[in-house]
């Protein structure tokens, strides 16, 4: 059993140093890099850099460039993802939020939202490890390492355009939408290696890394169930960052000038995921006792959370899975992320820290939980037994519907405010 410090409030100029100090004592054996390696991504965790971005939310334009890349200043992208993800901003109020937003961009952004509630809909259905449940074949073979180019690295930094995408991988643990599907492509189409193997890199470093989310887009990407892949090409990188081609050392002999070739095999059928399993948490506070803490999970770290919500003063518990991070080994950056979420709610009530098996450390105790739409909440809480269960705040209340595709889901559930 092991508790730790409450880790420090973020700092409000920025400065991450004893986020990663901390980080680096306590939980650097568990991190990808050496302890003396860890540092922060280019994002502040905690509910107030939250509400700052939420504030600063603005989305006009970004229907034309949320798929820029370069330069910089022309990407349209939110930069919300990484405080949705983890529940410092709920859905529901990000969506209510653009009502106001010229008619395109309120549209296409509101269907990005969709997506992310759509992987949480597949993600409970399936019940179990995503990977496992939707992988079934990769519509192409896999090339033996020894004819990939570039002695088999799927992201090779000799390509301009994935230098930009590494780096701001391991710099950042933040990448646009377009060169996500950039990264995906050229691991799996271009090079032909294994998508689960890319998905697990990416997703050890991003901020906002959901299995749920990450996993359905290299599906998306590799054309697992359709059969027609993304297919990666010099022309994405020319349209969205020319001036990437222009310093690249292989601009008169780019790997990628052509398209490639759309010869990647049939669909390949998968579990049935119909309309009739619908896990989908309460629909009102189960209530089996009076508890004494709140336990938080990495899906619900914000003020708004259901179980923290219902009374301010019972203080907090979070347990670092210390079995689950030995074995994903995220980059130290995303645990700098969940340790200033921590620090900075520890300004507004008791927060307790601990590592540790998460059973282990919360048995015997009596406890308010969030229900999660994540495989490992069920089998926790099955041990655990909170006294209370709150519900999920969906966007979309599971219904008979559909999850097969985003699509088929979409049109089923129809508008959901």
């Amino acid at each position: 059993m092991t508790a730790l410090p409450t880790p420090p409030p973020p700092s409000p100029d920025g400065d991450h140093a004893e986020s990663v100090a901390w980080v680096a004592e306590h939980l650097g054996d568990l991190a990808r890099e050496e302890p003396s390696d860890i540092a922060a991504g280019a994002f502040t965790g905690g509910q107030t850099a939250a509400d700052i971005a939420f504030g600063a939310l603005d989305i006009t334009g970004y229907a034309a460039r949320r798929n820029e890349v370069l330069p910089v200043a022309r990407r349209g992208a939110s930069r919300m993802s990484p405080y949705i993800r983890h529940g410092l901003t709920p859905l529901p109020e990000v969506w209510d939020a653009v009502s106001d937003a010229p008619g395109r961009d309120r549209t296409k952004y509101r269907d990005e939202l969709l997506w992310q509630e759509y992987a949480r809909h597949l993600y409970s259905r399936v019940r179990t490890d995503l990977g496992q449940a939707l992988r079934y074949e990769q519509p192409r073979r896999d090339l033996p390492a020894g004819d990939r180019p570039f002695g088999g690295d799927p992201w090779p930094r000799e390509m301009k355009c994935m230098e930009l995408v590494v780096d701001e991988l391991h710099e950042n643990g933040w990448l646009v939408n377009q060169t996500r599907m950039w990264a995906a492509s050229q691991w799996t189409v271009r090079v032909g290696a294994t998508w689960p193997d890319g998905e697990d890199e990416m997703f050890a470093h991003l901020v906002d890394g959901s299995r749920a989310a990450n996993r359905l887009g290299w599906q998306w990407t590799v054309g697992t169930g359709s059969g027609k892949p993304y297919g990666f090409s010099r022309w994405q990188v020319k349209k969205r960052s020319p001036k990437l081609c222009g310093e690249c050392s292989l601009n008169s002999n780019c790997p990628i000038q052509d398209w490639p070739s759309d010869d990647h095999g049939a669909p390949v059928d998968g579990p049935y995921l119909g309309p009739e399993d619908i896990p989908s948490g309460p629909d009102s506070a189960e209530n089996t006792g009076e508890a004494d803490a709140v336990w938080l999970t990495a899906e619900s770290l914000g003020d708004a959370d259901p179980a923290l919500a219902v009374d301010e003063s019972r203080p907090a518990v979070f347990v670092f899975d210390e079995p689950l991070l030995r074995r994903l080994r995220l980059s130290g950056k995303r645990l700098v992320f969940l340790a200033e979420c921590l620090g900075d709610l520890a300004q507004r009530r008791e927060v307790e820290v601990r590592r540790g098996v998460v059973a282990d450390e919360l048995d015997g105790r009596s406890l308010a939980s969030t229900w999660a739409p994540v495989p490992g909440y069920k089998r926790i809480a099955g041990q655990v037994r909170p006294a209370e269960v709150h519900p999920w705040p969906w966007l979309v209340h599971p219904k008979r519907a559909p999850v097969r595709s985003f699509t088929a889901w979409r049109k089923a559930v129809g508008n959901p405010r």
